[in-house]
C-alpha cells in the first residue's frame, strides 16, 4: 500500500502536476469565454470547470480526458436560457440533462453516437462554429452591450440583433478594443503554425489573455483608447456568496425544461463520446475508456452543475489534447486543473477581472473558425453528395431554425440515402440472350427487407413475356417474409406471361392463408 501511494505521488510530482496546471491555463480563459458565450453568468463557467476537474475526473475512467464547459453547447444554452427566461429555471434543464445522462450509462447505452450519421454531427458542430463567431463580432469590436444573435440566422442582419446598434456604431465601438482582438488573433493564428510547434509549453489562450490585460494597461496608464469596465470581465470577489440556485417549483409546471434538458444531454454525451473516442486515440498507453461509466461521471458532473448554479459540461476534445501534449498520466492531472480553477477563483478573483472581454472573443472566433473551417467543407464534398448534402442541409436548418431540428433534418436526409442505398444493395440484376430467348438472373445478396419490396415488384413486373427469369437466393442469411410473398405471387403472374420461373434457395410462402 505504501509502495502504491508513493508511486503515485512520484507520478503526480513529474507528471500530472505540471500537466494539470498546463491545462488550468489553457482552460481558464475557456471556461470565462464559454460562459460569455452561453449568456450565463461568467463564475458559472468557473464553476462548471471546477466540477469537471474534482468530481467528473474522480468517477470517469478515462485516464486522460478532461471535462468542463464546451463550446459546442453554448448555442442550446444560450437559446434555453433566453426561451427560458429565468437563469434558476435554466438549471433545472441541466439537472435533467445530469439525470439523462447517468440513465443512459446505468442503461449501458454508451454506444448512442455510433447511431448518428458522422455527416450530421460534423454539420452540427460546423454550424456551431458559425454562430459562435457570428455572437462573439460584437464583443471584438468593443460593444459593451451587444444585442446576441437570439434568433435564426436569417434575423442575422435584421436591426434587433446582432447588428441592432449599427446606428449608433461610434458610440459602441472602441479602437483599444479593436487593437486587443487584433493582437488576439494574430497570436492565436500564429500558434496554430507549423513553426510554432516548440511553442507549446505556452497555452495560447493564456498568453492571449495575458497580452490583453497587459495592453489594457498601458492603455489605461496613458489615457489612450482605455477600456470601459463594462468591457472587462466582472467575477464577484466570493462567488460563494453569489450562487444561484435551480427553482424547483417550475420543474413540473414548464415543460419546456424537459425538452431542454434531453436536448442538452443528448448533445452533452454525443460530443463526450466523441472526445473520448479522439482522446484514447492520443494515449500511447492505448487505454480504452469505459464509455457507459463515462456517461455516468458526466452525469453526476451536470446534476451538480445543476444544482450549484453552473453550465453543463461535456469532456473537452482542446483540454484532453493539452493534457496529452503537457505529458499527464493518471486522471490526477485533470484533477488538479480543477484544483488550480479552485484557487484562482478563491485567491485571485480579481486578477481574473482585469481580462478583457475582447480577449475572449478573439479565441472563441477561432475555435469556432476550428469547428467550421474551409478544409472541412472540402473534405466532405470529396467524400460525395450521399455525405456531403446532409452535411450541408444539417448547417443550413440550424442555422435557419435550431439545433434539434436542424439534427432531426439532417438525420432524415442520411436515413434516406441509407434507404436508398439498400434498394440497390440487395440484389443484382444480369441479363443474357440464349438462342433468341432472353434469361433475366437477379441475385439476392445476404439480407433482403421488406425496404426492397417497391423496387423488387417493379422489376419483376418490368420482365418481358416468353422470356426465363431465375432468382437466386442461394446466398441469403435472411429474406424478409414480405419478399418471399412477392416471389411467391409472382408464380402465376409468370405462367399468365408465358415466363419461364425458376427459384433457386428461396422457400415459398402459402400465399391463400393470408388472404
Amino acid at each position: 500500500m505504501k509502495r502504491t501511494i508513493k508511486y503515485y505521488r512520484i507520478i503526480w510530482l513529474r507528471h500530472d502536476l505540471p500537466a494539470g496546471l498546463s491545462v488550468f491555463l489553457v482552460a481558464l480563459p475557456l471556461c470565462l469565454g464559454i460562459a460569455l458565450a452561453s449568456g450565463a453568468p461568467l463564475y458559472a463557467g468557473l464553476l462548471s470547470g471546477i466540477i469537471g476537474g474534482l468530481v467528473v475526473s474522480i468517477v470517469s475512467g478515462s485516464a486522460l480526458a478532461v471535462s468542463g464547459p464546451a463550446a459546442g453547447l453554448t448555442t442550446i444554452v444560450a437559446a434555453s436560457i433566453i426561451s427560458l427566461g429565468d437563469y434558476k429555471v435554466f438549471l433545472l434543464a441541466v439537472i435533467v440533462a445530469g439525470s439523462f445522462q447517468l440513465l443512459l450509462g446505468l442503461l449501458k447505452l454508451g454506444a448512442i453516437a455510433n447511431y448518428f450519421p458522422s455527416s450530421v454531427i460534423k454539420g452540427m458542430l460546423a454550424a456551431i462554429g458559425i454562430i459562435l463567431i457570428s455572437k462573439q463580432i460584437p464583443l471584438a469590436l468593443g460593444y459593451d452591450q451587444p444585442k446576441f444573435w437570439t434568433g435564426g440566422f436569417l434575423k442575422l442582419f435584421s436591426p434587433n440583433n446582432m447588428f441592432g446598434n449599427i446606428n449608433n456604431f461610434n458610440h459602441h465601438l472602441t479602437r483599444g478594443t479593436i487593437l486587443i482582438t487584433v493582437v488576439s488573433l494574430l497570436i492565436l493564428i500564429l500558434f496554430q503554425q507549423p513553426f510554432a510547434k516548440k511553442l507549446k509549453m505556452i497555452p495560447a489562450p493564456l498568453l492571449v489573455v495575458v497580452a490583453g490585460v497587459i495592453i489594457n494597461l498601458i492603455l489605461t496608464s496613458t489615457g489612450f483608447f482605455s477600456l470601459k469596465q463594462t468591457q472587462l470581465v466582472n467575477i464577484p470577489s466570493n462567488i460563494f456568496a453569489n450562487l444561484s440556485f435551480p427553482d424547483f417549483s417550475k420543474l413540473v409546471s414548464t415543460s419546456e425544461i424537459w425538452k431542454d434538458g434531453l436536448l442538452i444531454g443528448l448533445l452533452a454525451t454525443l460530443e463526450t463520446l466523441l472526445c473520448i473516442e479522439a482522446v484514447d486515440k492520443l494515449d500511447k498507453r492505448n487505454r480504452i475508456t469505459p464509455v457507459n461509466r463515462e456517461l455516468v461521471a458526466q452525469g453526476i458532473g451536470n446534476m451538480l452543475c445543476g444544482l450549484v448554479g453552473a453550465i453543463p459540461i461535456t469532456a473537452v476534445v482542446v483540454r484532453g489534447a493539452a493534457n496529452v501534449d503537457a505529458g499527464g498520466r493518471t486522471k490526477f492531472s485533470a484533477f488538479t486543473h480543477g484544483l488550480f480553477l479552485l484557487l484562482a477563483v478563491l485567491l485571485v478573483p480579481f486578477l481574473l477581472n482585469k481580462i478583457p472581454y475582447s480577449s475572449l472573443a478573439a479565441i472563441l472566433i477561432i475555435t469556432g473558425y476550428n469547428l467550421t473551417r474551409p478544409k472541412l467543407y472540402r473534405n466532405m464534398w470529396h467524400l460525395g453528395w450521399k455525405q456531403f448534402i446532409p452535411f450541408l442541409i444539417t448547417i443550413l436548418v440550424i442555422l435557419l431554425t435550431d439545433l434539434l431540428i436542424g439534427v432531426t433534418i439532417g438525420l432524415l436526409f442520411s436515413i434516406y440515402f441509407i434507404i436508398q442505398n439498400n434498394f440497390k444493395a440487395e440484389y443484382k440484376i444480369t441479363k443474357t440472350i440464349h438462342n433468341g430467348i432472353e434469361t433475366k438472373v437477379i441475385k439476392l445478396n445476404s439480407n433482403v427487407t421488406f425496404l426492397n419490396k417497391v423496387k423488387l415488384r417493379k422489376v419483376l413486373d418490368n420482365v418481358p413475356e416468353y422470356s426465363v427469369l431465375i432468382i437466386d437466393g442461394s446466398e441469403c442469411n435472411f429474406i424478409d417474409y414480405d419478399i418471399l410473398e412477392i416471389i411467391s405471387e409472382y408464380e402465376n403472374k409468370a405462367h399468365d406471361r408465358h415466363i419461364e420461373l425458376h427459384l433457386n434457395g428461396i422457400e415459398k410462402v402459402n400465399i391463400t392463408a393470408v388472404h
